[in-house]
C-alpha cells in the first residue's frame, strides 16, 4: 500500500495510464482505487470533486509531459524542420511499441468521449492540443516557415501524430509513423520556396 503522501500522485498515475488504455467512461473509480493502491479516504481528501477532479489533474500531468517532449525534440532539431518530424514520429512510435500498443492519446481518448460528458474536461482537452501545436508551430518558425504554414503544418502534424496512435493501436505495428515521416519528406516539412 502506498504512503499517504504517494497515494494522490498514484491515483494520478493510474488513471492516466487506465484512460490511455481504456479511456474515461470505461475506467472506474474502483479500478483506479484498486490499482493505484490509494485508499478510498484518502483519495476524496486528494480528490473532492471525485473522478473529474482525477480526470483533470491526469490532464494537466499528461500535456505537461507531453510539451516536455515536444520541447526536447525541438531543441534536439534545431533549425532543421525535417529532422524534427521525423524525430516526432520515431519518438511516438517508440513509445507505441514500448506499451505494447496499449497507449492511445490520453487527449484523443477523452476528446472523443467527454463533449457529452463534461465541458470543462473537454476544453481542459482543448487546451493541451492548442499547446502542443503552439510548440511544433514554433519550431517551423525557427526554421523560417510563414506564421501561416507553420501554424498549418503544425495541425497537419499533430493530426497525423494522433490518427497514427489510432491505426498503430488497431494494426499493432509502428509502420503508419515510417510512412507519415517519409511523406513529411516529400513536402510538407521542406523548406518553403
Amino acid at each position: 500500500m502506498p504512503r499517504k503522501t504517494d497515494a494522490r500522485a498514484s491515483a494520478i498515475a493510474t488513471a492516466e495510464r487506465l484512460f490511455r488504455i481504456q479511456g474515461y467512461t470505461a475506467t472506474g473509480l474502483i479500478q483506479i482505487l484498486k490499482e493505484s493502491g490509494a485508499p478510498k479516504g484518502s483519495f476524496y481528501f486528494h480528490f473532492p470533486r471525485g473522478k473529474a477532479q482525477l480526470a483533470e489533474e491526469a490532464i494537466d500531468q499528461y500535456v505537461a509531459t507531453r510539451i516536455a517532449v515536444l520541447r526536447n525534440i525541438s531543441s534536439n532539431t534545431t533549425g532543421d524542420a525535417l529532422k524534427f518530424v521525423r524525430q516526432i514520429f520515431s519518438t511516438f512510435a517508440a513509445e507505441m511499441v514500448a506499451s505494447d500498443f496499449q497507449y492511445g492519446c490520453l487527449m484523443q481518448n477523452l476528446a472523443n468521449e467527454l463533449p457529452a460528458l463534461d465541458a470543462e474536461l473537454t476544453k481542459r482537452v482543448a487546451r493541451g492540443f492548442v499547446g502542443s501545436t503552439e510548440i511544433v508551430a514554433e519550431h517551423f518558425r525557427g526554421c523560417g516557415f510563414s506564421p501561416a504554414r507553420a501554424s498549418t503544418t503544425a495541425t497537419a502534424l499533430v493530426a497525423a501524430v494522433e490518427g497514427a496512435r489510432t491505426i498503430a493501436r488497431l494494426e499493432r505495428t509502428p509502420a503508419i509513423f515510417e510512412a507519415l515521416a517519409d511523406v513529411s519528406v516529400q513536402g510538407w516539412a521542406a523548406p518553403e520556396g
